[in-house]
């Protein structure tokens, strides 16, 4: 027996039951195949930690070997239209060369018979108003100024305006538009990585990495299992730095629980300790 005095103190009570531990619903996570394919290798073992982003996994799929393959194939006929279309540029940069040097020797050519053509209009005009020649003769050389002028006018456009220039504007559009085809030949592989959120490897295989850090606790694939259809699990993946524990509590019990309600908690495997936390 023991005899004390009566004092106001707070005593512990509450509702006793059993339960488990697991993980936290946003800690657990399992490792799917993104497409449908064969798993070549396994990169961890049950119990590894790993951490997230990290290698777990290496497959290989025909949907994406098959667009692969495709878009292999369009950026060869891309490099060769390249190819082409700089050698068709710069065939036109040198056709375009030789037209301007001729069209600038027939443009000097022009203003030099212009210029005798001015300068013997200037001297019929003369003589004509002093009576010395006919008025024929005059109009002749009227006649070749103005033809002069005009093959000079002609000249200068054809220097301005030439089928080489066309040409070589043509030749210029059909380099870029070759090069933005090698550009946009593997725009649907990339994208279809992008979407399985998956890293292609050189040999045409990805590789699935983990999408959160824990600790790998059981594994269902094996090495050279093959399936047809995305979301076949591979392994699940729990970090276990924070849990939640379930308890059971019986339904006339259920009138004592409330959100936010303490609790204390101890646990088969550390019987000297006690861990507390709150309902949620």
């Amino acid at each position: 027996f023991k005899v004390e005095s009566v004092s106001r103190q707070r005593l512990g009570f509450g509702i006793q039951a059993t339960g488990q531990l697991e993980p936290l619903p946003n800690q657990q996570a399992e490792v799917t195949t993104p497409v449908g394919g064969t798993v070549m290798r396994l990169l961890v073992r049950p119990g590894e930690a790993v951490q997230a982003g990290q290698p777990v996994a290496v497959m290989t799929s025909p949907e994406l070997a098959e667009l692969r393959t495709t878009a292999f194939d369009r950026r060869a006929a891309a490099i060769a239209a390249v190819q082409q279309a700089e050698a068709d540029l710069r065939l036109a940069q040198e056709t375009y060369r030789q037209q301007q040097k001729i069209a600038t020797t027939e443009v000097q050519q022009a203003r030099t018979e212009l210029s005798f053509a001015q300068e013997r209009y200037q001297k019929d005009k003369e003589l004509l108003e002093r009576g010395a020649i006919p008025r024929r003769t005059f109009l002749e050389s009227e006649t070749k100024l103005a033809a002069a002028r005009a093959a000079l006018t002609k000249a200068e456009s054809r220097l301005q305006v030439s089928e080489a220039a066309t040409q070589l504007k043509r030749a210029q559009s059909g380099v870029q538009v070759a090069r933005s085809r090698v550009a946009l030949s593997q725009a649907t592989y990339q994208t279809r990585l992008r979407q399985l959120g998956a890293k292609p490897n050189q040999d045409g295989s990805i590789t699935i990495t983990a999408p959160i850090a824990g600790i790998v606790v059981d594994r269902e694939t094996t090495p050279g299992e093959s399936g047809e259809d995305a979301g076949k699990k591979i392994m699940t993946i729990v970090n276990g730095s924070s849990v939640q524990v379930a308890a059971n509590i019986y339904e006339k019990d259920l009138k004592q629980v409330r959100l936010g309600q303490p609790v204390r908690v101890k646990v088969n495997g550390l019987p000297d300790r006690t861990f507390t936390g709150r309902i949620s």
